[in-house]
């Protein structure tokens, strides 16, 4: 039997040197409930430390929060990854690690502080996060789809670091398996405003930087519970499931 699922995916927490240090585990997962929310991506820039710490917040109450990350492109464009397990996001933070290049500079950038369930400080994330990656369009998408998880083109109504404002197009041999509008846009107007992009599905997600963002916007899916296999079908239109446009 389907159920109508509030999904926010993407979500970062304090991890990202763009992000407000209010966004510790804890905190997202309290207001992820206050605000209703079902099913959540936890998808910090290039990196993953703070995603089980999360995942540990939330346990026993009725959120879903899955592991994920926003990769930057060696065409600067930012993808988000999703997936059901740590196992496979670990194994695509490898991935990453290995062609990001530099250090942060937090006077310049930001702090990265890694933060457990309990808001204790774990430790400090010395790699330049807020940088891009050595790995192509096409590479991390194959790589994600390789790890079984979901490769999303984030906010591309975004002149900066969407694919459409980086690129001009989407390329036909990148499969993404949907594509995110930004708040400022919004999926009705979106869907206006690119014709050509008809054959996608089009979430719309926070990309919450501070806490008051958090559940801003958010996706209305109809699953049979909340993974990655169905979100999957719900985005391909299969088996029922579907994403409310």
């Amino acid at each position: 039997m389907l159920k109508e699922f509030t999904c926010d995916l993407h979500i970062h927490t304090c991890l990202s040197p763009c992000c407000d240090l209010d966004m510790y585990p804890r905190a997202i997962v309290e207001k992820c409930v206050s605000e209703r929310l079902d099913i959540i991506g936890i998808c910090d820039h290039n990196a993953s430390e703070n995603v089980s710490y999360v995942i540990q917040a939330a346990k026993g109450k009725d959120l879903t929060v899955l592991p994920g990350m926003e990769i930057a492109t060696k065409e600067e464009v930012h993808i988000l990854a999703l997936f059901d397990n740590i196992d496979d996001l670990s194994t695509l933070q490898k991935t990453v690690y290995r062609a990001l290049h530099g250090m942060n500079r937090e006077e310049i950038f930001g702090c990265q502080p890694i933060v457990n369930e309990v808001d204790e400080i774990e430790g400090f994330n010395d790699r330049l996060l807020i940088g891009a990656t050595d790995l192509s369009l096409h590479e991390s998408v194959e790589e994600i789809h390789r790890l079984n998880g979901i490769a999303i083109a984030a906010h591309i109504d975004r002149e900066s670091f969407g694919v459409i404002g980086q690129l001009g197009f989407i390329p036909s041999e990148v499969q993404f398996d949907a594509l995110e509008i930004s708040h400022t846009t919004g999926r009705k107007k979106a869907r206006q405003q690119y014709p050509k992009l008809s054959h996608y599905s089009f979430l719309q997600s926070s990309d919450a930087h501070f806490i008051d963002d958090i559940g801003r916007v958010f996706t209305k899916v109809y699953l049979e519970k909340p993974t990655i296999s169905e979100l999957k079908m719900a985005l391909k239109g299969r088996e029922g499931r579907y994403i409310e446009d």
